[in-house]
């Protein structure tokens, strides 16, 4: 638990600055001259997935402990992964970026709402005494707001810094959110088998719900087909790194299992996407 708990705050940050050494002020400036494209993202990762999740949990009858973990992953914001299969599939980048960054920023009001919302309505009550809605807030404000700050300033500023770094940056950050999830694992390895089979379905489920109603609404309401693809994925692809450091700081001192399902959620997503990825490929 210690292990997971100390790293996952330094892997988030990391995350998060590589996010804001990719970021201008152009990249949230673009939400403001095409707000269309944008709203229909926005409301589908902030709005439409919590509630989707939400009517998943009811409609399959999950445990609490593990209810917790599909809306932690379903509170997270995008993940910076995103970006990158966008690119492979042909979306739009921009529009990605945009929505990362402005999802990520509004996490921290967002995240902690959700969660304890959530808490309250599954009775769930072995939380850390320490902390409330405002301390984590605080807490993530640190770690998502304030690295995203600073890698934008490191761009500004040092860009020679930028080319140098920025790939060991991202793979430090990589192997880290490894390590997260593994200690995890580690943790509740009596009960892993039979969780992450529960955990995993739901998960599954989840993921390729948000994708395909990613994809139709953006069919219907967005510009274009690169537009449609973004989307998409921005739906499915969500930042386990972010779910699992709220998990690990509410639940400090208590049981892991409440951050299984974010970590099947992230090793599901990266599979779905690229299946995702090549139906388009062949299909274009």
């Amino acid at each position: 638990m210690e292990i997971a708990t100390k790293i996952a705050p330094i892997g988030l940050a990391l995350i998060m600055l590589g996010l804001g050494m990719s970021l201008t002020i152009q990249d949230f400036l673009r939400v403001i001259k095409i707000p269309k494209d944008f709203l229909i993202g926005f409301i589908c990762q902030l709005i439409l997935l919590p509630i989707v999740a939400f009517a998943l949990i009811k409609l399959l009858n999950t445990p609490p402990e593990l209810a917790i973990g599909v809306m932690l992953i379903a509170a997270a914001p995008g993940g910076v992964t995103s970006n990158v299969l966008t690119k492979f599939a042909n979306g739009d980048v921009a529009l990605s970026i945009s929505l990362t960054a402005i999802t990520s920023l509004v996490s921290v009001i967002s995240v902690p709402f959700i969660v304890f919302n959530s808490i309250d309505f599954f009775g769930i009550d072995n939380i850390s005494k320490d902390i409330s809605v405002l301390g984590i807030a605080l807490k993530m404000f640190t770690v998502v707001t304030v690295p995203v700050i600073i890698g934008m300033l490191i761009k500004h500023f040092a860009k020679d810094f930028i080319h140098n770094k920025a790939l060991l940056i991202q793979r430090i950050s990589i192997i880290l959110f490894a390590l997260v999830f593994i200690a995890i694992y580690i943790e509740e390895w009596d009960n892993i088998l039979s969780f992450i089979v529960r955990a995993g379905s739901i998960a599954l489920i989840l993921n390729i719900t948000m994708m395909v109603l990613g994809y139709y609404a953006a069919k219907f309401f967005a510009s274009g087909i690169p537009q449609q693809r973004c989307i998409s994925l921005e739906c499915g692809l969500q930042n386990g790194t972010l779910a699992a450091f709220v998990g690990t700081q509410i639940f400090e001192g208590s049981s892991m299992i409440f951050v299984v399902p974010a970590a099947a959620y992230a090793l599901i997503m990266m599979i779905t996407s690229i299946f995702f990825i090549l139906i388009i490929k062949k299909n274009t």
